[in-house]
Formats: structure tokens, C-alpha cells, sequence
């Protein structure tokens, strides 16, 4: 069979690249096209590749507003390439101001359209659910707690686990012992690790690392390390650590986590990957006032961590905004630490937390469902 997938951003482009391999083992014969990434074209082969998402991705209101003319003919373009190339499937793989238009399409001219890793409509845009609804003929969602929200709201959705099962233990596997890891990024082995994860964003980084900096003084006995990440400038991090005892790795956020004794983190899918490393941690979340005031009127949550969202109670303490106070970040990263009194009992919910979203293997059964169904036609 024929497949295109769509993935506009890198975490999709990993997704997309494990869930191509699932569709090869269940459908041998598999055709693919795609936008994606060198993760994607790796299995799919470069030749097939579309459109790289470092071309297309465009973040935030005012750099959307700014490339609209792009945006547009991209959007063209992928609509010309799916209909000339007809394949029996479209996947959609999050990237939903993209992808949404594309599905609407899709349906116009008769193609069957699945969406993988659905966006996450319980948390804003619920009426996005509408679109799913005329839009996708099947959606494929990778937390437990999806399924009855939108089973409530009329759509019969498949959950196989999360993906990003696969991928921490892709990564666990591939791990540098903790001795190397140190002597590669230049920091000494004189102290046991905190990690810190200040976002992916300039302006998460600024509104974030600074408090996470000023922690840092208060545990002199920690060596905190901050993992950066390549597509942003190591000055963004440098102003911030400034003359601190804060060190920096960058694109090895898998490895400083293993290899931290607890996590500060600022939200976002890190909250999950750190859990199911096996990490204790606390999240510390702050950003624009105006920002966060309106986040409080539309946000349909309880929580804001991935954690706590599937296990629909406190497991990792969030601190937000107006909480987010020096004196309770202290007293949350000691209690966490090595002797604290939450740390064994985080580890022992991380263990309930891992079997609620399923072992590993979920990109091969998503993979699996999608075959069965699609020659089922």
C-alpha cells in the first residue's frame, strides 16, 4: 500500500520514522512519501522525502503572521504532491494548523485520511474536535486518559500506548556510561547531578533559567547542568548562566537525565521523558503575565505536566507562575533528592505511570491497527 505521512516538526519526524518501520513489518510492500525529517528518510528513503520541516516549521503568532505567503504555498504544494501521488492512505502526525487544512482537503477529493497523535484538544481549541469529527476517519491517540474524552464526544479512538515508550528506550539503550558522559562535556566528576530543562524556547529560557540558576546557589553540593538544545544559539543559555556554577551540555537531554539525581523542569513532553527515565522531579513554569492570565480563562486542564495529566493527581509538584517562589522550589528539589521524603514515593508512581501508558512497542501495534484497517477497505 501507499502512504503519506505529514510530520512538521522533529518530535514528529521521530515518530514518523518508528511508525514507517511498523508499517514495513506488517505491510512489506510498503510505498512511502512524506514531509519529515532525515529520521523519516532514513527508513522511507531520501528520494521520497517531500519537504524537510526545518523548511516548514514556523512557531508563534508573529513569525506565522510574518511567513503567511510561505505558509500558503506550502500548503499548495503539499496539496499538488497528495493528489498527484494518491496514495491509499494519508497519516497525519500532530502539527495540527497544518495538518488540519491538508485533512479538510484530503476529504475533498476522496482520500482516507488517519491522524496519529492527535493534538491536544482537552487542552485548548476543543473545537478542533469538530474537525476531527468531518475530517479524520480514524484517530490514533497515545494517552490512556484520550479515550474517554473523546469517546464522549462521539469519536471511537485507538490507543496502543505512547511512542515515547519506544524512543526512551531506543535512547536508554545507547546510553554513555555516567563517566564519559562528564568527561565529553567537560564537567568534573566531583558532585552528584541536577538537571535542569529550561524549554525549548528563547522566551521560556528567559523567563525560567534565571530562577533555575538562583536554585542552583542554594544546593552548593549539586553540580547543576542545563541541557541546551542546537536549534538555539548557546548565548541564549550563557547570558542567563553567566558566571554561576551552572554547566551546559547540548542535545543530551537523554544522558544528563539518566545521569541527574532529580530534574527541574519547565513543562511540556520533557515532564514525561524524565519520568519514564526513572527521574525524580518538580516543575517550574513561568511566562508573560498577559500570557499567563489568559492561559487560566481558556485552559480546560488541572495540570499542566504530562505526568500528572495521566495519572490525574499530583505525582510531580507543579510550580506556576504566581507559586513559582524560591523558598518552595528549595524545599520541593530537597525532597526530591536522595533522603527526601517524596523521592520513593515518585519512583514508586513513575512504575504505576510507565504501566499506564503502555511498554514498549506501541509505534508496531499503532503500525498494526493501521494495516488491519486499511485492508479492511
Amino acid at each position: 500500500m501507499r502512504y503519506y505521512l505529514i510530520a512538521g516538526e522533529a518530535s514528529g519526524d521521530l515518530h514518523g520514522a518508528n511508525l514507517m518501520k511498523g508499517l514495513l513489518k506488517h505491510d512489506p510492500q510498503a510505498e512511502f512519501r512524506f514531509w519529515g525529517g532525515d529520521k523519516m528518510a532514513a527508513v522511507g528513503g531520501g528520494e521520497n522525502l517531500a519537504r524537510h520541516y526545518k523548511t516548514a516549521s514556523f512557531f508563534g503568532f508573529a513569525e506565522v503572521v510574518r511567513h503567511l505567503p510561505e505558509i500558503f504555498a506550502q500548503l499548495r504544494e503539499c496539496k499538488q504532491d497528495v493528489k498527484a501521488w494518491h496514495p491509499d492512505v494519508l497519516i497525519l502526525i500532530d502539527y495540527p494548523g497544518f495538518n488540519f487544512k491538508v485533512a479538510r482537503y484530503a476529504k475533498k477529493i476522496g482520500l482516507r485520511t488517519f491522524y496519529y497523535i492527535s493534538p491536544k484538544v482537552w487542552a485548548w481549541k476543543e473545537s478542533r474536535v469538530k474537525l476531527i469529527r468531518k475530517y479524520v476517519d480514524k484517530l490514533f491517540i497515545i494517552f490512556p486518559f484520550e479515550v474517554d474524552y473523546f469517546r464522549k464526544r462521539g469519536i471511537d479512538a485507538i490507543f496502543e500506548g505512547n511512542p515515547l515508550v519506544d524512543v526512551v528506550e531506543q535512547q536508554r539503550a545507547a546510553l554513555p556510561p555516567r563517566a564519559e558522559f562528564l568527561a565529553r562535556n567537560g564537567i568534573p566528576d566531583d558532585k552528584p547531578i541536577v538537571a535542569l530543562l529550561a524549554g525549548s524556547r528563547v522566551t521560556e529560557i528567559g523567563y525560567n533559567l534565571p530562577f533555575m540558576v538562583e536554585l542552583s546557589r542554594r544546593f552548593p553540593e549539586y553540580r547543576f547542568v542545563v541541557g541546551g538544545v542546537s536549534w538555539l544559539d548557546r548565548e541564549v543559555y550563557d547570558r542567563v548562566i553567566g558566571e554561576s556554577d551552572v554547566r551546559y551540555v547540548c542535545d543530551q537531554t537523554y544522558p544528563l537525565l539518566a545521569h541527574a539525581q532529580a530534574a527541574v523542569v519547565t513543562s511540556g513532553t520533557a515532564t514525561l521523558e524524565t519520568a519514564l527515565l526513572g527521574t525524580p522531579e518538580f516543575v517550574c513554569y513561568r511566562a508573560n503575565k498577559i500570557s499567563m492570565n489568559i492561559g487560566r480563562v481558556i485552559l480546560t486542564i488541572r495540570f499542566i505536566s504530562l505526568v500528572n495529566l495521566i495519572m490525574d493527581r499530583e505525582v510531580v509538584r507543579e510550580l506556576i507562575q504566581w507559586d513559582m517562589t524560591m523558598p518552595k522550589a528549595v524545599a520541593e528539589l530537597r525532597a526530591i533528592l536522595p533522603g527526601g521524603e517524596k523521592r520513593e514515593q515518585m519512583l514508586a508512581d513513575y512504575a504505576l505511570l510507565r504501566e499506564a501508558v503502555g511498554g514498549a512497542g506501541a509505534s508496531e501495534r499503532f503500525a498494526a491497527r493501521m494495516v488491519e484497517l486499511l485492508k479492511q477497505k
